[in-house]
């Protein structure tokens, strides 16, 4: 992608494909999916219409109004013939009851949990599936930040007559190649996980031109997947790679932000290069440890010339990454030390200028609902706020 004021293209397919040792797929429709319960009506109208398959991969999925309306809705696809795969992650998903999970397997619904609690190796249960997936008939997948629950929804209470807002998150829909690789992905953690291997061709039935996207609609698009320690490093190199190559600008939105001492060498040196650097953080969390742990770090860090802006409203909850605004990442992985060292994540690369000027226009729109937080005023905070900062930074490497 060739930026307007260099000769020199800023990040290229070949070099990322090469430093992060995976391949870009063609062919592929993109829809950003960030307003309001959008993303979960597109959900529940595509799993509606599913006619071989479907399949899920959450770190939580709640018996709430939302949870209990996509599993009716999955319980009548398998009794029309419907395969129908859960994944859920145990931890994430504890507050679950068993007979949630019972019931959907009475109705032949392949379930399983990852990651379980085992008493022979207790200190294992920090690793958990932050993944947030779900596979339409091996040719649409949505992705993101999203959970099944209420507040990723925005759930009306007719009884109060009264709707909860959702969350602010960001999903993705993706259509065409990518989805038969991330049901390759999908495939892999199911056996991972105790499941029978799933024998299902996704091409099965249809010609060539029902499978591909028309070129003039076509991104390519990156799977950044990452299961274990090695895909772990991979996400890590890749996303240093792209702050220490970024030459205009990276804006960074994330629902927790504790970053190591190497993060924040890397967006300081940025700042240096003439690099416009903004990060875009909740205002308020439902994780307070996090919270504070991570605005240890606002002083430092505005010192160094990067701009934080504060979510107002409800809950900010999108993980995204905007690089020169033609390199963007979507997906499940947070900037701590949680994601970035211990989850499993799902994440997609979209390596287009169009989709990347897209995702500005989505991030100034935020910004236009958010506070910024200046150095002078950031210092004379509450002494107590202080202190909680100081306390929980103390575990920052657990958060």
């Amino acid at each position: 992608m060739q930026s307007n004021s260099s000769t020199k293209p800023t990040f290229t397919r070949p070099e990322i494909e090469r430093l992060y040792n995976g391949t870009f797929t063609d062919w592929n429709k993109v829809q950003l999916l960030w307003k309001g319960q959008e993303l979960f009506k597109r959900i529940f109208d595509s799993v509606s219409k599913a006619k071989k398959l479907v399949c899920l991969e959450f770190y939580i999925f709640r018996n709430d109004e939302t949870g209990n309306e996509l599993a009716k809705l999955l319980k009548k696809k398998a009794r029309e013939g419907v395969y129908v795969f859960i994944l859920y992650d145990h931890f994430g998903s504890f507050g679950t009851p068993r007979k949630f999970w019972a019931e959907l397997k009475k109705t032949g619904i392949n379930v399983r949990a990852s990651h379980p609690f085992k008493w022979t190796a207790p200190f294992r249960y920090v690793h958990r599936d932050h993944k947030k997936l779900i596979i339409v008939d091996g040719e649409k997948v949505f992705t993101g930040g999203l959970n099944i629950a209420n507040e990723y929804r925005g759930y009306y209470f007719k009884r109060l007559k009264k709707r909860k807002e959702s969350w602010r998150d960001t999903g993705i829909m993706l259509e065409g190649s990518i989805a038969r690789t991330l049901f390759g992905e999908f495939k892999k953690s199911w056996v991972i996980w105790g499941g029978e291997p799933i024998i299902y061709d996704v091409n099965m039935g249809k010609s060539q031109g029902e499978i591909e996207i028309p070129s003039a609609h076509s991104l390519p698009v990156l799977p950044i997947f990452a299961s274990s320690a090695r895909g772990r490093r991979r996400m890590r190199r890749l996303l240093y790679y792209s702050i220490n190559h970024a030459k205009h600008s990276i804006f960074l939105t994330t629902a927790y932000f504790t970053p190591s001492r190497r993060m924040i060498h890397a967006l300081s040196e940025a700042v240096k290069r003439g690099v416009d650097i903004r990060l875009l953080l909740p205002g308020k969390s439902d994780v307070l440890a996090a919270h504070y742990a991570g605005r240890a770090l606002f002083t430092k860090l505005l010192k160094a010339g990067i701009e934080i802006h504060n979510y107002k409203g409800e809950i900010l909850h999108a993980k995204t990454a905007v690089f020169d605004r033609c390199w963007s990442i979507i997906g499940s992985a947070n900037l701590d030390f949680q994601s970035l060292r211990w989850n499993d994540e799902g994440n997609v690369g979209i390596l287009d200028e169009g989709f990347g000027q897209q995702m500005a226009d989505v991030f100034n729109e935020d910004l236009r609902h958010s506070v910024k937080i200046e150095l002078d005023q950031w210092v004379k905070r509450d002494f107590c706020e202080k202190v909680k900062e100081k306390f929980f930074a103390l575990f920052r490497r657990r958060l």
